[in-house]
């Protein structure tokens, strides 16, 4: 990890910007059959949230939907990418599967990189966690970060939801999966997200639970397996679990993190959020914990300007 990103650990946040969901996923609290508060962000209300975030230094922003096309399309994600382009560097977004061309217009918006999660490789998990929904549909999902990466996307996110599935067995996938990314696409950086199952609306018991000495082993098998991957750790996590790790092979966390529409502006806004953040610290207590392992906290690591052809 030294070798390949130095004494640094990348900083994001997410941006929820709407909880209405058409899939009926076991685990998730958006679950279009949970009675919960639901909430899509006006464009003004994304830009407010997007510059109380930017006033905390995050420059490296992920905008997350339910996913629901009606309440939050690709060209409503198109529109809010203009808007937020001037304030952020690196825009990312983590939504329902797209197609190419979608995919592509989101690029052309702005946006430049691309978190799909399969939850799990395994089908016949997969199809009992999805029983409802265009997310029963294996392959459409796992065929997205490769679209993904044939619209031209710099930066492609996957991972596994832990806990669904054997870890050992995910794990494997994973490494495989991104393996085949960073062959097909290797103009795209290719990160693998670690996120645990947490308590949310509905009560869901995770079948095969992970503790924090299996997560850890997991991210060091990773890293031995894509020396060049950059692997991200959320606010899932515990502070010190992720304190821990700095260091270890993460080379990316978020921080700060609200998961539900409103709640950087708003934390009592009372719409639901998509699952329970462990790690409550705030963005400037996440990067003083960094510094004190030794480690420099990225805000900004691209540019547009370094594009080819730019002005």
């Amino acid at each position: 990890t030294l070798r390949r990103f130095g004494r640094t650990v990348s900083l994001y946040a997410p941006l929820y910007v709407s909880n209405y969901c058409d899939n009926a996923c076991a685990y998730c609290g958006f679950n279009a059959g949970n009675d919960v508060a639901r909430r899509a962000l006006s464009p003004g209300e994304v830009v407010a949230e997007a510059r109380l975030l930017r006033d905390r230094h995050i420059t490296q922003l992920l905008l997350v939907t339910g996913e629901s096309p009606r309440h939050c399309g690709a060209k409503d994600l198109a529109a809010l990418a203009r808007d937020l382009k001037p304030l952020f560097p690196s825009l990312a977004v983590e939504v329902q599967p797209l197609g190419e061309p979608e995919y592509r217009e989101l690029a052309a918006a702005g946006v430049d990189g691309l978190a799909v999660y399969q939850e799990t490789y395994d089908r016949a998990t997969y199809a009992r966690v999805h029983p409802a929904g265009p997310k029963r549909d294996f392959d459409h999902r796992l065929a997205a970060p490769e679209r993904g990466g044939a619209a031209g996307f710099r930066q492609i996110g996957i991972g596994a939801l832990l806990g669904l599935d054997d870890w050992r067995i995910e794990a494997c996938c994973l490494a495989r999966h991104a393996a085949f990314l960073m062959k097909r696409h290797w103009k795209s950086q290719v990160s693998v997200s670690f996120p645990r199952l947490r308590p949310a609306a509905g009560g869901f018991q995770p079948p095969h639970p992970v503790h924090e000495r299996e997560l850890a082993q997991m991210v060091f098998a990773l890293r031995l397996a894509l020396p060049d991957a950059g692997l991200v750790l959320s606010t899932r996590e515990s502070a010190a679990f992720r304190d821990h790790m700095i260091g270890l092979g993460i080379t990316r966390m978020s921080a700060g993190s609200r998961t539900s529409p409103g709640g950087y502006c708003d934390e009592h806004g009372g719409a639901e959020g998509q699952f329970a953040v462990c790690d409550e610290r705030p963005v400037a207590a996440v990067a003083a914990a960094i510094r004190a392992r030794g480690y420099d906290p990225v805000w900004k690591d691209w540019d547009a300007g370094f594009e080819a052809g730019a002005a």
